[in-house]
């Protein structure tokens, strides 16, 4: 697969400027993670009262890289979801609380996509994505997919809240909560004068075991579009993915 990335954007707490994700990146650390959320502002407040800390997180790195009246597939991926609104809600079912019939629905994984298709009048495909530890790779795919068909370009949204507490002896591959967004576009060869990154990624089998990396590995593309890093290897159970600056 290979795809140019016209643009980028990402947000973490304390990190929600170019320069302080290159500072990020020269010295990657665990941020304090103190449930700050985007302001959003560029929504009427009664739509962004009902956006939950991460669909505000996702609202917020893909805004600007679709533009006005823009119609863009959109690929939304998180291996955890909203994870503090289920358990937000699975609470309740142990106190035998009435559910919330608002809540519930927009606690589904595609829920974040469907507010972004009516935030934004998108009327295109979407997709909404749950893999592994490798679901930054699997957004890929289906964004490849979808250039593959025929689309001009496509939007990537990768995004993880950190958990409530009561999982920390499950999840451990969200040392703070980050957005990622991407915008792709095919690499057209005859079109050497084409702006922004050109990657390429493939997979492999993966004869060796698996290993949780420093960060999670869009965190760890971040850190290469910013340092110019040329290859990434991003290995899970039998998956081998290898990903590849194109000069």
């Amino acid at each position: 697969m290979q795809f140019r990335i016209d643009r980028h954007c990402a947000w973490a707490p304390t990190l929600d400027t170019d320069a302080s994700w290159q500072a990020w990146t020269r010295k990657p650390v665990t941020v304090p993670d103190n449930n700050e959320q985007p302001s959003c502002d560029f929504l009427p407040a009664m739509q962004r009262r009902r956006l939950s800390r991460l669909a505000r997180m996702t609202m917020h790195v893909a805004w600007p890289l679709c533009s006005e009246d823009e119609q863009l597939p959109f690929v939304f991926a998180s291996r955890h979801g909203e994870t503090p609104r289920t358990f937000a809600l699975l609470g309740e079912v142990a106190e035998g609380q009435p559910l919330s019939p608002t809540q519930f629905g927009l606690s589904v994984h595609n829920a974040i996509a469907g507010q972004w298709s009516m935030l934004r009048g998108q009327r295109g495909e979407s997709v909404a994505v749950a893999g592994e530890a490798d679901t930054f790779e699997h957004a890929m795919v289906e964004a490849a997919a979808l250039l593959g068909d025929g689309a001009k370009a496509v939007l990537v949204v990768i995004a993880e809240e950190r958990p409530p507490v009561a999982y920390d002896d499950w999840i451990d591959d969200v040392p703070f909560s980050y957005a990622v967004a991407l915008r792709l576009r095919g690499i057209e060869p005859e079109h050497d004068a084409q702006t922004g990154e050109r990657w390429k990624l493939r997979l492999e089998p993966n004869p060796g075991t698996s290993a949780t990396g420093a960060w999670p590995h869009a965190l760890s593309f971040v850190r290469a579009l910013h340092t110019g890093g040329s290859t990434l290897v991003h290995a899970w159970k039998t998956r081998r993915w290898i990903w590849q600056r194109i000069p």
